[in-house]
C-alpha cells in the first residue's frame, strides 16, 4: 500500500524571521532605554516616563521592520553621545573642541544637513538628466539623503542636551519653533521618501520630493541669518507641557508625507504631459510654477530681511521649473509608471491622514489642559480641520470611488498649497493663542 506523503509549508512568523543582527539592535535599545530611564527618571513626571519606555519597543519594531532604520540609529546614537561627551557640561567647548566646532554640534550638524540636502537634490537631478550614468548619479543622491538625515537627527539630538546646558528649565525636546520644526520637517520627509524609494526600487522620484526639502532648508537658513533662530531660548508657558513631545511629531509626519505626495503629484503631471506639443495646453504646470516661485516674494514683502536672498530664489526656483517643463520628455524616461506615482501617492497621503488625526487629537487634549478647552476656532486649529478634511475627502474619494490620475494629482497639489498656508500662512498673516509661532 502506498502512503501518501503530503508536506506542509509552514509560514514562518515574525520572530523567527529576525537574524542575529536584529536581536543584537534590539539588545542595545533596551539596555540604552532602561539607562536613561534609570539615570533620568527622577527627572520625569509619570507620562514622561511613559513615553520613553514606550519608545523602546517602538525602536525596536521600526529596526526590525525596516532595517536600514538600524544603521541609522545606531549611527545618530554613537555620534550624538560623542558629542555630548565633548562638552563635558560646557557650551563654551562648542568653539574649541575639533569636531564640536565643525561637525557635531547642533549648528554645525544642521549647516552639513542643510549642504547634503542640496548636493543630494543635485546629484538626483544629474542622474535624470544623464544618459549613460544616471543610475550612478541616483545613488550618490540617495547616500547622500541618507548622511543629510543622520546630521539631521545628530544636531536634534545635540541640541536638545545644548538646552539643558542652557539651564535645567531652560532644556526641552527641540520642536518647538520654526527653526526646529523645518529641520524636522526636513529628514522625517526624506526618510519617508527613502523608504518608498527602496520599497519601489526607482531613484528617479528623489530629484522631485528633494525639490521640497531643499525648499525647506532654504527657508531654514534665511530664517537663521534673519532671526538668528538657531539660538536656544526657553520656552513659553503654553508649550512646557509632555504634550509637545508627541503632538508636534505626529503633526510634521503628516506635513512631511502631505508634501511627499505633491511632489509626487507634480511628477505625475509631468510625465502625462511628456508629449505634448502645444506649449499654450501647457499653461497649468506654468502656472504651478508661477506659483512655487511667488512663494519668496512673499516672504520678502510680509518679513523684513533679505531680500537679496529672496531674489536670489526666486532666480533659482523659476530656472528649476523651467528646467523640469523643457525636459519633461527626458524627465518622463527616468520616472516609475503611473501605477506606482498612484501609489505612492495615496500611500503618503494616507499615512500622513492617520498621523495628522492622532496629532489633531493630541492637540485637543493638550488645549484642554492648557487652555481649558478642546477646541476654539482658533486661526491654526481652523486651518488644521481644514487640512483634515482636505486630505479625508481626497482618501473617501479614492477608496469609494476610485479616484485616479489627473483630478487626485491636482487635488494633492492643492492639499500642498492648503498645507502651506495651515503651516506658514497663519503664522505670518493671523494670529490666535498660537500666535508663539510667528514669524
Amino acid at each position: 500500500m502506498n502512503t501518501a506523503t503530503t508536506t506542509i509549508t509552514l509560514d514562518h512568523g515574525f520572530l523567527s524571521r529576525r537574524r542575529p543582527l536584529d536581536w543584537a539592535f534590539a539588545l542595545l535599545v533596551v539596555v540604552a532605554g532602561l539607562y536613561a530611564f534609570g539615570r533620568y527618571a527622577a527627572h520625569m513626571d509619570v507620562y514622561e516616563k511613559g513615553i520613553l519606555l514606550a519608545s523602546i519597543p517602538a525602536a525596536i519594531w521600526l529596526g526590525w521592520f525596516w532595517r536600514p532604520l538600524q544603521a541609522l540609529m545606531v549611527g545618530v546614537g554613537a555620534l550624538s553621545l560623542l558629542a555630548i561627551g565633548s562638552y563635558q557640561g560646557s557650551l563654551a567647548r562648542a568653539d574649541s573642541v575639533f569636531w564640536l566646532k565643525y561637525f557635531l554640534s547642533s549648528q554645525s550638524a544642521i549647516l552639513w544637513m542643510s549642504m547634503l540636502f542640496f548636493m543630494s537634490t543635485a546629484f538626483y537631478w544629474l542622474g535624470v538628466a544623464s544618459r549613460t550614468q544616471a543610475d550612478t548619479m541616483e545613488r550618490i543622491g540617495s547616500r547622500l539623503a541618507w548622511a543629510a538625515v543622520t546630521l539631521a537627527l545628530v544636531g536634534t539630538m545635540v541640541r536638545w542636551w545644548e538646552s539643558y546646558l542652557v539651564g535645567p528649565d531652560v532644556g526641552h525636546i527641540p520642536v518647538s519653533n520654526l527653526y526646529e520644526v523645518f529641520v524636522l520637517f526636513c529628514w522625517l520627509t526624506a526618510l519617508f521618501y527613502l523608504y518608498f524609494e527602496a520599497h519601489y526600487g526607482t531613484r528617479a522620484l528623489g530629484a522631485f520630493v528633494l525639490l521640497v526639502v531643499s525648499a525647506a532648508v532654504g527657508f531654514l537658513l534665511w530664517y537663521t541669518v534673519v532671526r538668528e533662530a538657531q539660538e536656544i531660548q526657553p520656552l513659553v508657558p503654553a508649550l512646557k507641557s509632555w504634550w509637545m513631545k508627541l503632538h508636534v511629531p505626529a503633526n510634521f509626519i503628516g506635513y512631511g508625507t502631505f508634501a511627499l505626495s505633491a511632489m509626487v503629484s507634480f511628477a505625475y503631471l509631468i510625465k502625462q504631459h511628456a508629449g505634448e506639443t502645444s506649449w499654450w495646453k501647457l499653461a497649468p504646470l506654468w502656472l504651478l510654477g508661477v506659483v512655487l516661485c511667488f512663494e519668496p516674494v512673499v516672504f520678502r514683502q510680509t518679513v523684513g530681511g533679505g531680500s537679496a536672498y529672496w531674489a536670489v530664489y526666486f532666480g533659482i526656483a523659476a530656472l528649476i521649473v523651467a528646467s523640469i517643463l523643457w525636459s519633461r520628455r527626458r524627465i518622463a524616461e527616468r520616472l516609475p509608471s503611473f501605477e506606482v506615482l498612484d501609489d505612492v501617492m495615496y500611500k503618503s497621503i494616507a499615512v500622513g491622514f492617520a498621523f495628522f488625526t492622532i496629532a489633531t487629537v493630541l492637540g485637543a487634549l493638550w488645549a484642554a489642559e492648557a487652555w481649558g478647552g478642546y477646541w476654539s476656532w482658533d486661526p491654526k486649529e481652523t486651518w488644521a480641520l481644514i487640512v483634515w478634511l482636505n486630505y479625508a475627502a481626497w482618501l473617501h474619494m479614492r477608496l469609494m470611488k476610485g479616484l485616479r490620475g489627473t483630478v487626485s494629482a491636482w487635488w494633492a497639489l492643492v492639499g500642498l498649497a492648503v498645507t502651506t498656508f495651515a503651516f506658514l500662512g497663519v503664522n505670518m498673516f493671523l494670529s490666535g493663542l498660537h500666535s508663539y509661532g510667528t514669524l
